[in-house]
């Protein structure tokens, strides 16, 4: 019997597709290299043999992040047995049988990544996206108890303060279904507001944990970046991306706060190591007698009265239980917004749409079904994406090919030195405090670009603290023309405890009036 002499494998696709002579001409074009058509062979063939070594890599076994407990996929539910909107979808995962969080009904943002539950972020562009795998923050909370019956609506991406972008309806404010229930964690917090859970996870970048908390009354805390590891969930620009805990109670917030912090052995960067995580609800006490309280003068510029009258009120009360309060300036603060707000837009273009979750210097866990996810997403459906977005994109990329992000850099350089003045102040104050929102919900928009433009909730308190790292919990202070108004409580770097100590305490003097 005749045998074939050639030594040849059976074939098998290859990992990465080698370019074409055309591909290697556009790519040598948007390089700005001049290349003869013997040149771009010459390299097309280099290009090609080195790309051969990727059929190794694919092979190669990839780490996954744990998946502990078991669950169905759930349900998309039906607008009728979806208050406000803010269910994205129903679940029912059950943890460990017993921890601090047993008993406890939570949802977590459709940021956050629960396996084998779609997770679409709010956009057209992650419809139909399942993740295997569980956030490490999910984990934590199915380790300590915790009942996960849903995930919650958020914003487009979370790039939103608001609450209309979501792709599949706007979520409604509970106490008004006229008004933003304030984004881009909306669904979670006006579950929360709701009772229809007791606690929820949200996502902040630029406000979206504190700004629904102070829309829909409830407690909202920005915790130190970093103190919360961000593994498994989609990122805006890594050097602003928090996790946090949404409760109707500040003894509720601490709880799950203590669930979910901690460092996660090397997986998630913004985390630094040796991290000493206290048991935050041991420390709630209504004892102010050594408290400093420090309100921001910059905090109240142009505050609607009603609002600031509110928040007034709620310092004096602080101060007739014996905390010492003073007023104090940081007069940077009032460009902190413009500083952060050039690190949200650069940085979240280039993470999100040319990045597609990732930037290439991040040392922690990759997702990589998420990065082909969006990739597929923004590639077959850019159309599809928010105004708010478009917006991004269109600031995003006229700096990068025009400035070259050096914008980008400096306003990172100034971040330290933003800091570095709260830091200075908080030599002489345990805490400071200012409005969250210096106004109540407004009305949705409708359709109009200008509109939508002029009624997303505008920052200009919120920002700053994702860029600083500071731990910023947004608490109800009272109501204007029926409308929740949210307090502002900032704490040093890493003592989040201090924090929650002062808002538990107002919270209480709030609660026997």
């Amino acid at each position: 019997m005749a045998t074939n002499e050639v030594d040849s494998k059976p074939y098998r696709a290859p990992a990465v597709r080698s370019p074409s002579i055309g591909e290697m001409s556009d790519m040598a074009k948007a390089l700005g290299f001049n290349m003869s058509p013997e040149e771009l062979t010459e390299y097309q063939g280099v290009v090609s043999t080195f790309l051969a070594g990727y059929d190794r890599l694919e092979d190669l076994p990839e780490p996954q992040l744990p998946v502990k407990y078991p669950r169905t996929p759930g349900y998309r539910p039906k607008l009728e047995d979806n208050p406000n909107n803010a269910w994205y979808w129903r679940t029912d995962i059950k943890g460990a049988l017993s921890g601090k969080l047993n008993g406890k009904r939570l949802g977590i943002k459709d940021s956050i990544a629960v396996a084998g539950v779609p997770m679409m972020d709010g956009s057209r562009l992650l419809e139909g996206y399942i993740p295997e795998y569980d956030a490490t923050v999910v984990t934590r909370i199915l380790d300590e108890g915790g009942h996960i019956i849903g995930k919650t609506a958020c914003e487009d991406l979370c790039f939103s303060g608001s609450s209309f972008t979501n792709a599949k309806h706007p979520v409604t404010n509970p106490y008004d279904t006229t008004r933003t229930s304030g984004g881009s964690s909306s669904g979670s917090a006006a579950l929360v507001a709701k009772g229809a859970i007791d606690m929820a996870l949200g996502g902040d970048q630029g406000g979206s944990i504190r700004i629904p908390a102070s829309f829909c009354g409830i407690v909202g805390l920005k915790p130190t970046y970093g103190l919360v590891p961000y593994t498994g969930a989609v990122s805006l620009d890594q050097n602003l991306d928090h996790i946090g805990p949404m409760a109707s109670n500040v003894y509720d917030c601490a709880l799950l706060l203590e669930a979910i912090a901690g460092y996660d052995n090397g997986l998630d960067p913004r985390q630094p190591p040796n991290m000493d995580i206290p048991m935050y609800t041991t420390m709630l006490t209504c004892d102010l007698s050594t408290i400093k309280i420090g309100i921001l003068k910059e905090g109240f510029e142009q505050c609607n009265t009603n609002v600031e009258a509110k928040i007034r009120h709620a310092i004096q009360m602080l101060q007739k239980e014996g905390a010492t309060v003073d007023e104090i300036s940081v007069p940077m603060h009032l460009d902190g917004l413009k500083i952060a707000s050039v690190v949200l837009f650069e940085g979240g273009y280039e993470t999100m749409f040319r990045g597609f979750g990732f930037s290439s210097c991040f040392g922690g866990h990759y997702t990589t079904s998420l990065q082909d996810a969006l990739a597929r997403g923004f590639k077959d459906n850019p159309n599809d994406i928010s105004r708010p977005l478009k917006k991004l994109c269109f600031i995003g990329e006229h700096n990068r090919r025009q400035y070259h992000h050096r914008y980008y850099s400096k306003a990172r350089n100034l971040g330290r030195v933003l800091r570095q003045a709260y830091d200075e102040v908080l030599k002489s104050c345990d805490v400071f405090v200012m409005p969250t929102i210096k106004y109540t919900a407004p009305q949705l928009p409708g359709a109009g670009v200008a509109e939508m433009q002029n009624r997303a909730p505008v920052n200009s308190n919120l920002a700053q603290f994702n860029i600083t790292g500071h731990p910023a919990l947004s608490i109800n202070s009272g109501f204007v023309d029926g409308l929740p108004v949210g307090m502002m409580i900032v704490g040093k770097r890493f003592d989040d405890a201090m924090v929650l100590r002062v808002a538990h305490a107002y919270e209480k003097l709030r609660d026997s009036v």
